[in-house]
């Protein structure tokens, strides 16, 4: 080989790594089932949970190179949109679904037995997903009811839930709702911030409360809405301050016409939309240094602080969620679980 070929092969190698490191990859992972996953919690590099249809649940403690699942006893079909995880042992599954169909489970065993803290009694209400400020604080969202959204907090690790008052909630409009699509529409952050996002009504919007969720503002998004498929469906926050918001019309996820994506520098309480348009996606997530967003035609990714967004790849993924370290997972239909590494 000459010195010029050898010059260039070891450019091109080292551009390689650099590439690599730069952009990441996402790795797929085998998991027993075929369930529609679109809940994910990560705990740690190592630890994972994951929830999806049928009941099910699946768990990593070993960075995903196995996964033990299973369902939880009398809850077959029920579909876990969401799912909270604090350690290898203790997790918060929260079912979607008219009336009784929404439900909290907490296991502290590592998913050998789930306990019942919460079954919505109210025919009306459909509740989209569940977060947490600490072990022991958090709070659950439903679509509205009469004119107004339904939350619910625990101050005692799930053992109790009470619903929040809703006098100092603003009214929702006409067919607003919160879409329970990746468990990523409702977010907290800090020990008393929390955030929720919306779609299907004349304009999307986010709401955020400072105190638990005991008084709220709300602002208009530039994200398109106006028919009950097309909205805001994630909204995440790497500081008090920096967040973004995703999503579009699920029905053409591979259209990249509107508004789909938009981010914030003062904490949601004005939004800037993404200047080139991007397709639809339904989850957002923090991944140490840089913003990655999941949906069903795809992923990418922005270092920039979201305002511009380079793909990562193709597949049919529902939600994303990542450890401090940028190590994390995303999930979708059919059993599809992937680890992204950088």
């Amino acid at each position: 080989m000459g010195t010029f070929m050898r010059v260039f092969f070891t450019a091109t190698m080292l551009l390689g790594i650099v590439a690599s490191v730069a952009f990441g990859h996402w790795q797929k992972q085998t998991i027993d089932s075929d369930a529609a996953f679109r809940g994910v919690s990560t705990v740690s590099p190592k630890i994972a949970w994951v929830s999806g249809t049928k009941g099910t649940y699946g768990r990593t403690i070993d960075a995903g190179k196995t996964w033990t699942v299973g369902k939880v006893p009398g809850a077959d079909k029920l579909d876990f949109r969401d799912v909270e995880a604090f350690s290898e042992s203790t997790a918060y599954l929260l079912s979607a679904g008219p009336g009784k169909d929404s439900r909290i489970y907490k296991t502290t065993d590592g998913g050998k037995s789930w306990s019942l803290g919460f079954e919505n009694s109210n025919p009306a209400a459909f509740f989209d997903a569940i977060a947490f400020w600490d072990d022991k604080s958090g709070i659950a969202l439903s679509d509205p009811v009469k004119g107004r959204f339904v939350l619910i907090a625990t101050e005692d690790g799930g053992t109790n839930w009470k619903r929040l008052p809703e006098k100092n909630l603003p009214k929702a409009l006409p067919n607003e709702g919160a879409f329970a699509a990746s468990g990523t529409c409702l977010v907290t952050h800090g020990k008393n911030d929390v955030w929720f996002c919306t779609g299907g009504a004349k304009t999307s919007r986010v709401f955020h409360s400072k105190d638990r969720g005991q008084n709220w503002t709300v602002c208009e998004t530039p994200i398109d809405a106006g028919i009950e498929s097309a909205g805001i469906f994630s909204i995440a926050f790497r500081d008090l301050d920096h967040g973004v918001i995703v999503g579009g019309d699920y029905r053409k996820p591979d259209e990249t016409k509107g508004v789909t994506r938009a981010i914030t520098s003062d904490g949601g309480k004005t939004w800037t939309a993404v200047a080139k348009a991007l397709p639809f996606r339904s989850g957002v997530a923090w991944a140490k240094d840089r913003w990655i967003a999941v949906g069903t035609s795809g992923s990418d990714f922005s270092l920039d602080d979201g305002v511009t967004w380079k793909p990562l790849d193709s597949e049919n993924y529902n939600s994303v969620g990542f450890a401090s370290t940028g190590v994390g997972w995303a999930v979708g239909p059919k059993g599809r679980i992937t680890r992204f590494t950088k």
